[in-house]
């Protein structure tokens, strides 16, 4: 084996059943000690033990009624690139077929066990350039029981001792000899999660060619953006661009792309800034790129730039992310002693700059979840009203009758994405959400079926405990994957089962460390204790979270409700409820986990969720 390969063993079955166990060994330590920067544990040898024997056992007795089996290719411990300890124990390779084995030593199988080999092959599936055609069967293999076999949402669960049963049946059709290295050095091109993708662009590195985010048109968002840039220079004028999307659509991500490549800098002198007014995503990406000056808190600028200061940034273009969020003119009054919102407060900036400027705003759908931001893009028209100079607006056509206000109003369709990227291929999760927080379940449901055919797992359970032991199961050892508890900050009772969501408990939560630290790190989110509420994940995202649903929204039976407040100063206080919600449930990569406690008050809101299609977490 080689050192870069990766993966822990490779060969075809004739190969494998010459090999010695003791020089196999010696080779999955080896990639162990690369892949995880530690060796194999007592436990991880025993497990490859378990599956050595069972696949020996299994394969002599296929290729004794079938010889031409001897060609099929075994490929074992192969990690997926890019996701750090990710790696299916085995996977037997035809040229049509691929069958991905996870073998376990239990005494019986989880929802978690099916669901992480289904994972595997769902992201071969999608994501491994040489795995597209490919005929991908998920198996689990339970090394120490002996029960007849079953197939449980698409994985074929099978005991040891009726392995080849299987084997000879999913490749009775085809047994050619694949092109083993070939397979195993494909491109393997998944999504980077928003954080990861920063890391990449930071380092001036190209993001991977995603064809879903292609098919989504992110680059030509970007593409967009530039000539829109371009005009502003050459004419010197002042444009405002806005791109509008679903959540998890990429807004981000094409923003700080725009930032970070800089195609208007010039000796060193770089021309734009990404702005956040969601203190957590700053932090984040702050803590993890090691650098303040490329995402920066839209407040600390406007605070330096804004309201009765003649300063002028060095940035030309300013890209603010969640900007149908921003502050109208009573919370800027409030927060920083003037009247002027802070749309009008940035165009006034670029009024200040003679030659040109391009504000860009990235708008995210039904997410104003703060007190001031329930104004919407409106504020953006009745900022521009009051400008002085000329501005010219470019945004989708759907939202172009918003500015009566402006010079001139330029149609771009690239500027609207639509497609979710952050949700693997589960492109209906964003519709699922708005049907079942519209009340709409019958709608939710029909949607439901085609999510899980989609690989994207969905959960209720009473019981905290059995949530947490499912994340840490299904994502054992992989050292990039993150899970976490989320919940609504008006959620008063969820702290008496043992959910810190409280003002106090979540300030002292720092999101740069919990999205960000390993696993094992006592601050990370997958240590299962510190909570962030809607105002902590929004922006951001987990493979797995467990969302934990309080008595702050609930089902009446026809319709959600949310309690009085009777101090509250929020224009619409359900609205940032749903909306609280909205966020919560569109955080996950993978799935997620609604954590629901089972006492009276929660009976109608646990129908809905089953009547939304919603599956209870079995033990």
């Amino acid at each position: 084996m080689k050192e870069q390969e990766p993966c822990g063993w490779y060969g075809t079955v004739q190969e494998f059943l010459n090999e010695s166990w003791e020089n196999l060994l010696l080779s999955l330590r080896g990639h162990h000690l690369r892949c995880m920067q530690q060796q194999a544990s007592s436990s991880q040898i025993q497990a490859w033990n378990s599956s050595h024997n069972a696949l020996i056992q299994s394969l002599s007795s296929i290729i004794k009624i079938n010889p031409s089996f001897l060609d099929i290719g075994i490929v074992f411990e192969y990690e997926l690139p890019r996701e750090r300890g990710r790696r299916p124990d085995v996977i037997l390779l035809s040229e049509s077929t691929a069958a991905v084995l996870e073998f376990k030593d239990t005494q019986d199988y989880s929802q978690a066990f099916i669901d992480q080999v289904d994972a595997y092959a769902r992201d071969l599936k999608n994501y491994h350039a040489a795995s597209h055609l490919l005929d991908i069967i998920p198996i689990l293999v339970m090394t120490h029981v002996d029960k007849p076999t079953t197939i449980k949402d698409h994985v074929t669960i099978v005991s040891a001792i009726n392995l080849s049963t299987i084997l000879n049946i999913v490749f009775t059709h085809d047994s050619r000899k694949p092109n083993l290295q070939k397979w195993i050095l494909s491109d393997y091109d998944p999504l980077p999660n928003i954080v990861n993708a920063a890391r990449i662009l930071y380092k001036h590195e190209p993001l991977p060619f995603i064809k879903r985010a292609h098919s989504a048109g992110i680059p030509n968002t970007i593409k967009s953006l530039i000539d829109i840039a371009k005009q502003a220079q050459n004419n010197k004028e002042h444009h405002l661009a806005l791109v509008t999307g679903v959540p998890g659509a990429g807004k981000t991500l094409a923003g700080l792309q725009l930032v970070y490549n800089d195609y208007f800098a010039t000796n060193n002198h770089r021309t734009a800034v990404f702005l956040s007014g969601n203190g957590p995503l700053v932090q984040v990406l702050q803590h993890a790129l090691k650098n303040t000056v490329f995402v920066q808190d839209v407040h600390g600028f406007l605070k330096q730039y804004g309201g009765n200061s003649q300063r002028i940034p060095s940035e030309r273009i300013w890209v603010y992310d969640e900007a149908q969020r921003a502050w109208d003119s009573v919370r800027v009054q409030e927060k920083r002693g003037h009247n002027a919102s802070e749309p009008e407060d940035f165009l006034k900036i670029g009024e200040r700059i003679s030659d040109w400027a391009l504000m860009v705003g990235l708008v995210g759908e039904g997410q104003e979840i703060h007190l001031g931001e329930e104004a919407g893009l409106v504020q953006w028209n009745q900022a521009i009203s009051k400008m002085q100079g000329k501005w010219i607006v470019n945004c989708p056509e759907r939202i172009a009758g918003i500015f009566t206000s402006a010079t001139s109003v330029n149609i771009y369709h690239e500027l609207d994405l639509t497609i979710s990227l952050r949700s693997h291929l589960a492109e209906d999760v964003q519709t699922w959400v708005a049907n079942f927080l519209n009340g709409h379940l019958n709608e939710a449901v029909k949607l439901s079926n085609r999510i899980y055919e989609q690989g994207f797992d969905i959960y209720f359970t009473h019981d905290l405990e059995q949530a947490k032991n499912y994340a840490i199961s299904r994502y054992s050892g992989n050292f990039d994957k993150r899970y976490g508890l989320i919940a609504s900050s008006k959620a008063k009772d969820l702290p008496r089962y043992g959910i810190k969501n409280d003002y106090q408990s979540t300030l002292r939560v720092h999101p740069g460390p919990w999205y960000n630290n390993d696993p094992t790190d006592t601050k990370s989110c997958c240590m299962l204790e510190d909570v962030v509420t809607e105002f902590g994940c929004q922006g951001l995202e987990l493979d797995l979270p467990i969302v934990c649903w309080g008595n702050d929204l609930y089902w009446d039976g026809n319709n959600w409700q949310t309690p009085k407040e009777t101090r509250s100063s929020a224009h619409d206080p359900h609205k940032l409820r749903i909306n609280s919600y909205r966020v919560l449930l569109t955080r996950g990569r993978d799935g997620f986990i609604i954590f629901i406690p089972k006492v009276d008050g929660n009976i109608l809101t646990i129908e809905a969720l089953k009547k939304a299609g919603i599956k209870e977490l079995k033990s």
